[in-house]
Order: structure tokens, then C-alpha cells, then sequence
């Protein structure tokens, strides 16, 4: 069977225009550090004390990239406490590329040495978040003045953690423009965040406690940027993840995903990263 001339030349041209990047590309970031202030500084010379080096961890990620030469606005992804899945490996960087962002999966555990953090918190991931974010600023299809955080269960809690006031961020050069929380725990007197923040949760959930994000909502001083909590009835921890179809039980708590809920967050999710991304 022959090909025709038009139908090679539209094959070349699809050949031609694939991005290695557009697929999961492995690529390998630091962690963000931290400079003491100018006052520790000083103080450190006036004693003759020298400050301790601020470890800085090798990371990797994984990047994934709508087609064409951007700049595209930009989200960096944080899985849970049980590492990367498909939800966050697959599922949601195939999403997010389709409403037009480049997307950083960061992998806080393997070069850690970490296998989960379920029955600990790991603060080094805020770290993590404003280490993907520098990395992505490096990128010229990215555009580093729009790039959103967003995390699942114990990354969601990175995310929340990452943007709000007294918080690390204030101690970095680049900042988040936007963060979205998927059933993390929540601190109910973290106080405001730092930029426009989505908290979702379901109000089955066992292992992230809804009515914790509900304190936090209730104790904002009005004057910051909007934190937004949407809950979703009928739905348990992990109800955006078709990998646990299935439900099951981990360390005592129901996972199970919930389609309708999955549906309508994903809906909720995309005019909330456009309205801060995109406008």
C-alpha cells in the first residue's frame, strides 16, 4: 500500500513538532534553600559565629508540556503520603496539559530514600514545592509568573502549608500565584494564606476531617486573598483517584474514588486556575 506525498508530509511535520518534554520527562531539580536574614547574619558576625550551611536536597520530577512554544502558565504537583500513584503520575498532568499548563510532578521520596510519610509529616516538602518552582522558572516555555501549587492529601497539606502567612514563603525569591488543596488536613489556625487558595474535601472523609478546614475558613481576617472550601457530599478521602475504584482501607481510613465528585471538582478546579492563571 502507498502512502500519498500530502499524508508523509503531515507525519514529517507531526515528527518535526514533538516536544520530548510533551510526554513525562524525568528531570532532576534541588530543593529550595533558605538564606538566614540580614539581621542573623550580622549578629553571626559580630559573634564570630559562622551559620550552618541549609542542607539542600537533590530532587526529581516529572514535567509534562502542552504543545507548542508557550510560554504556558504552569502547576507543580505534590502526591500524598504514599508517594506517587497514577492520580498524580498520569491522571492529572494528562488534564492539566489539556487545559493548556505545563506540569512539574515533584517525587519528594525517592532520592529520600522514603517509601511513605502516613504516619508523619515530612516540612521539607514546602521546600520541595519552592524547589520545582525555581526549576520551572528556568524553562523558556514557562511562564514564571503564573504557576500554581497544588497537592493531594499529605501534599496538600505541603501546599497549604507553602502559601500561607508566617509562613516559608516569605522567605523566597519566586512566589506561588495560586494553591489548591485536594482532602488535606488542615490546619485550623494556620491564619490567611499568602495568594488565592481552593481547599476539597469530601464530607465522608475520615482521614482528612472536613470540619478542620472549616475552622480554618472561619478564622481568616477577611483581609487576605480568598481561601475557598468546597465539600462534596457522599465523597471519602481520594474520591478524584480512579486508581482506588475499589475502595479500600488504609491505616484505618476509607479511600474510595467518587465520580460525580471527581467530575464536579475537576470543573470547579480548571475556572479556578484559569481565573489566576489565565486572566
Amino acid at each position: 500500500m502507498q502512502i500519498s506525498k500530502l499524508a508523509l508530509g503531515i507525519l514529517a511535520s507531526a515528527l518535526l513538532q514533538f516536544n520530548p518534554a510533551q510526554a513525562d520527562e524525568l528531570v532532576r531539580f534541588d530543593s529550595a534553600g533558605t538564606r538566614p536574614s540580614a539581621f542573623l547574619e550580622r549578629k553571626a558576625r559580630e559573634q564570630g559565629v559562622t551559620l550552618p550551611d541549609v542542607p539542600i536536597t537533590h530532587l526529581q520530577g516529572y514535567l509534562s508540556r502542552p504543545p507548542g512554544d508557550g510560554p504556558f502558565p504552569a502547576v507543580v504537583v505534590m502526591h500524598g503520603c504514599g508517594g506517587i500513584h497514577p492520580n498524580t503520575k498520569t491522571y492529572w498532568p494528562q488534564r492539566l496539559i489539556s487545559w493548556g499548563y505545563v506540569v512539574l510532578v515533584v517525587d519528594s521520596f525517592t532520592t529520600r530514600g522514603i517509601e511513605d510519610t502516613c504516619q508523619r509529616y515530612l516540612p521539607e516538602r514546602v521546600f520541595d514545592a519552592y524547589g520545582a518552582l525555581d526549576y520551572l522558572s528556568t524553562l523558556p516555555f514557562v511562564d514564571a509568573g503564573h504557576v500554581a501549587l497544588i497537592g493531594f492529601s499529605a501534599g496538600g497539606i505541603a501546599a497549604l502549608e507553602a502559601t500561607k502567612t508566617e509562613g516559608d514563603e516569605q522567605l523566597m525569591d519566586r512566589k506561588f500565584k495560586a494553591a489548591v488543596g485536594y482532602y488535606p488536613v488542615c490546619a485550623p489556625h494556620a491564619g490567611d494564606a499568602t495568594v488565592p487558595t481552593l481547599i476539597l474535601n469530601g464530607d465522608l472523609d475520615d482521614w482528612s476531617p472536613v470540619e478542620r478546614c472549616r475552622q480554618r475558613v472561619s478564622h481568616l481576617s477577611g483581609k487576605g486573598p480568598s481561601v475557598e472550601l468546597d465539600v462534596y457530599p457522599g465523597a471519602y478521602h481520594d474520591f478524584d483517584a480512579p486508581d482506588v475504584a475499589t475502595p479500600k482501607i488504609k491505616l484505618g481510613h476509607r479511600e474510595e474514588y467518587n465520580a460525580a465528585a471527581a467530575e464536579q471538582s475537576f470543573i470547579r478546579v480548571k475556572a479556578f486556575l484559569h481565573q489566576y492563571l489565565q486572566n
